[in-house]
């Protein structure tokens, strides 16, 4: 074995590619948006590192482009769920003796890898998959993935290192075990980075995963599996599940082995899980750690001393960047009457020059929702604002499944602040906004504070300084994530963790120490070199 007090290569954030015309990551990707486009993949489960194919198939499809089939991928059902648990555990004791540094090794290479020979294919996937700008997938599927990788290693180097004080003639240390189980990752369709982060980073701390991917992100999720089998993953350590969510989750939720659920998805559907998890809880060998990062209605608050320019900018990309599909987005705003006006027609003057379309025309801001089910949900929405005396439309309002799933940027003006417009997430490029006169700041502030059930992201706008004060008190638990004259999208690895509370989740803060943190068990350790050999003591002789 090899001996060392090792330290990880220091994490720094991947740069992001711009792609400009004639440069040749432009020329290489483009290429292999091609070569994706022209074949068609049949997508496996893996279980112990073999592929096992049920014959029970879904359909990947091009959201802006729904008749163009990617490939078929095979579910999973209750038979191969038991295989995959069985996997996961015969797997864990190796995985968890492997010496830290070893499994390290593998996530920074696949982090190397990923910025190198596999930049291409995954986002590739990712922006045919799941119709995401190449902007979109470089922030997402290269660069934050890659910064998951980095910086936990150096996440988990720091937690191993904290150590307690120990007394004269003994020795204290604490090991930070994996949990006693398998951990369930559950991943959504919008960020490749999500899922390439969930199953992993307790992966990292020496569990082994059951990754279902969402049925919608199968094929880009499937290169994600193969760069870290290429990177020298073991078999079984990360178990590759698709299929729905009864399926896979009903049986992994029973099994007694479960120790853990890293969640990404609706509020819903996680609170269904911690549900099902408390009716089973005497069955566990031990009780499961629950992380889940779920639901926003995130808001863009500006004060009459906003900065107009920044203001409209924030509202555009935090509201309309992948068509609002970010549990970030900007969906609700407060806007001071003052502002109205002139912020009224630039955003409408904008919005006109939004083109949206194949996200392989590199010339498109916007590419389509991600399936039938997300599209007929905002025509809904749409639909009733336009009937609504409340509403006014400001901008958008048009929807188009002809060819692909396309709803244009929205932005509704409404009267009533507790309106639906304001409190429900949709999921979609559509903004509601409330004008509040000036001389209502603090009260409006409150109503914000109030009116959705969530508390993920938010940010306020405003160059007076005592308003910004104001807004970061009156909204401390509106946002798990809040910024300050900037859009309330777009936190980075390393440097915003992520994650809000109320019903947008535990907020246990991915990107940071905080999220390892809760997929390890610590075991307390004291050794004292001279055992006291008497048991009576000092305090009890003789007067």
């Amino acid at each position: 074995m090899t001996h060392g007090v090792f330290q990880v290569p220091a994490a720094k954030n991947e740069p992001i590619k711009d792609y400009a015309p004639g440069s040749p990551e432009r020329s290489s990707l483009k290429a292999k948006l091609a070569e994706l486009s022209g074949q068609e993949l049949e997508v496996p489960l893996i279980i112990g590192g073999q592929e096992v194919r049920t014959g029970n198939l879904g359909r990947m499809v091009m959201p802006h482009d729904h008749g163009h089939c990617l490939g078929s991928f095979h579910k999973a059902g209750s038979d191969e769920v038991k295989a995959a648990i069985d996997a996961a555990e015969q797997a864990r004791p190796e995985w968890d003796a492997m010496p830290w540094q070893d499994r390290a090794a593998i996530f920074l290479r696949a982090a190397e890898m990923l910025a190198t020979t596999h930049r291409d294919v995954v986002n590739a996937s990712t922006m045919l998959n799941q119709s995401k700008t190449v902007y979109q997938a470089e922030i997402d599927s290269a660069c934050e993935l890659i910064d998951f990788y980095r910086y936990n290693v150096a996440f988990a180097q720091e937690l191993y290192q904290s150590q307690p004080a120990s007394s004269a003639g003994c020795w204290n240390r604490i090991e930070h075990r994996p949990l006693d189980g398998f951990v369930f990752a559950v991943t959504p369709f919008n960020f490749t980075s999500i899922a390439g982060n969930l199953p992993t980073a307790p992966a990292l701390l020496g569990n082994t995963s059951i990754w279902k991917p969402a049925s919608t992100s199968v094929y880009s999720n499937w290169f994600v599996m193969k760069l870290l089998m290429d990177a020298g993953m073991p078999p079984g350590v990360i178990n590759f599940v698709p299929g729905s969510g009864a399926q896979v989750g009903d049986p992994v939720v029973a099994d007694s082995r479960l120790a853990g659920i890293h969640f990404t998805g609706s509020t819903a559907t996680f609170q269904s899980i911690w549900k099902s998890i408390g009716e089973n809880i005497a069955n566990y060998g031990q009780y499961p750690r629950l992380v889940g990062e779920t639901g926003g209605k995130d808001f863009v608050f500006a004060h009459a001393s906003a900065d107009f320019e920044g203001l409209a900018t924030a509202l555009i990309r935090g509201a309309f960047e992948y068509q609002g599909q970010k549990c970030s987005a900007a969906s609700r705003a407060y806007i001071p009457r003052s502002l109205w006006p002139d912020l009224k027609q630039r955003l409408a003057d904008e919005i006109n020059k939004i083109e949206m379309g194949d996200i392989a025309d590199f010339r498109n801001f916007m590419g389509a929702v991600i399936d039938q089910a997300s599209f007929d949900n905002l025509k809904q929405a749409i639909e009733a604002a336009k009937a609504d005396s409340c509403c006014t439309i400001i901008a958008g309002g048009e929807c188009d499944d002809s060819q692909g799933w396309f709803v244009s940027p929205t932005v509704v003006e409404v009267s009533d602040p507790m309106h639906t417009m304001m409190k429900t997430e949709y999921f979609g490029p559509l903004l509601g906004i409330y004008v509040y006169d000036d001389a209502k700041y603090s009260e409006t502030l409150g109503l914000c504070d109030r009116t959705a059930e969530y508390a993920l992201t938010g940010a306020i706008f405003g160059d007076d300084r005592a308003a910004v004060l104001e807004a970061v008190k009156a909204l401390r638990y509106t946002a798990g994530n809040f910024y300050i004259n900037d859009k309330p999208t777009g936190a980075v690895v390393g440097q915003q963790p992520f994650g809000g509370s109320r019903a947008s989740g535990t907020n246990d803060k991915a990107g940071s120490v905080l999220n390892l943190l809760r997929w390890t068990s610590q075991r307390t350790m004291k050794e004292t070199f001279v055992p006291p050999t008497t048991w009576d003591y000092p305090f009890m002789g003789a007067e």
